[in-house]
């Protein structure tokens, strides 16, 4: 398929514009390890295990994951708790300290993918309006937007925690088209969540672009048809 610049895009954060779970599993490794070796009676393994074990439990609740995506720290800290508990460990400190742990890690391994500044960059040298439309707590996602001086990159920014609604909720979509004083036909979604920013952008009729930054494809299970697919924003730059 042809295409060609809308009037606005409105872009993802996390994994579209910064790698962060590339590094994820590095990360607990890395903290889970230390955490052992200071412990002494933990094999890291088992504890790895066991966190991954309730990350997964506690993220495939929608109303759990909203709420936790609202303040990661306490998310955290509650994964690492039940982990410990399973494995007969019931100290609170430590289960936040190992989490905080993690929290500053994998913070300071997040980094902006090759190319993703460039190409916002480059929608604005090209006439592009553009909003970030994010989900998150405002204090993560602010530092994150500042650290890496993205407010001048964007038109708008909306953020789920102040706004009071994240993706998939139109309401989101609907309040940055809105701000750009766009219609859903001059717009395009790019994001890399299949559930929350293209289902909530097709379910509306805007365009929408899945970054597929893993290159694993669609899901055999996934009901979900993107209108285009991009292994990173980058390559968006190519469009005439």
């Amino acid at each position: 398929m042809d295409l060609k610049y809308p009037e606005a895009v409105l872009v993802d954060l996390d994994d579209t514009i910064l790698s962060i779970n590339a590094s994820v599993d590095r990360c607990w490794c890395d903290v889970c390890a230390r955490f052992a070796e200071r412990d002494g009676g933990l094999i890291p393994e088992k504890l790895l295990a066991a966190i991954n074990e309730a990350r997964t439990w506690y993220w495939s609740d929608l109303e759990r994951h909203r709420v936790g995506r609202l303040n990661l720290d306490r998310a955290r800290q509650e994964v690492v708790e039940m982990a410990l508990i399973s494995l007969g460990i019931n100290d609170r400190t430590a289960a936040h300290g190992l989490a905080d742990s993690y929290s500053i890690e994998i913070e300071e391994a997040t980094q902006p993918f090759p190319g993703a500044i460039d190409t916002l960059k480059h929608f604005r040298r090209h006439g592009v309006r553009t909003a970030l439309v994010t989900n998150g707590s405002s204090e993560f996602q602010r530092r994150k937007i500042g650290r890496y001086g993205l407010v001048p990159l964007f038109d708008f920014i909306v953020i789920e925690g102040e706004f009071g609604f994240g993706k998939p909720d139109r309401r989101i979509f609907q309040h940055a088209l809105d701000r750009l004083s766009i219609g859903l036909e001059g717009a395009w979604m790019i994001g890399d969540d299949l559930a929350r920013d293209i289902t909530g952008a097709r379910e509306m009729g805007i365009f929408s672009i899945w970054v597929d930054w893993q290159n694993k494809g669609l899901p055999a299970s996934s009901s979900v048809r993107p209108d285009r697919i991009v292994a990173s924003i980058a390559e968006l730059v190519n469009i005439p």
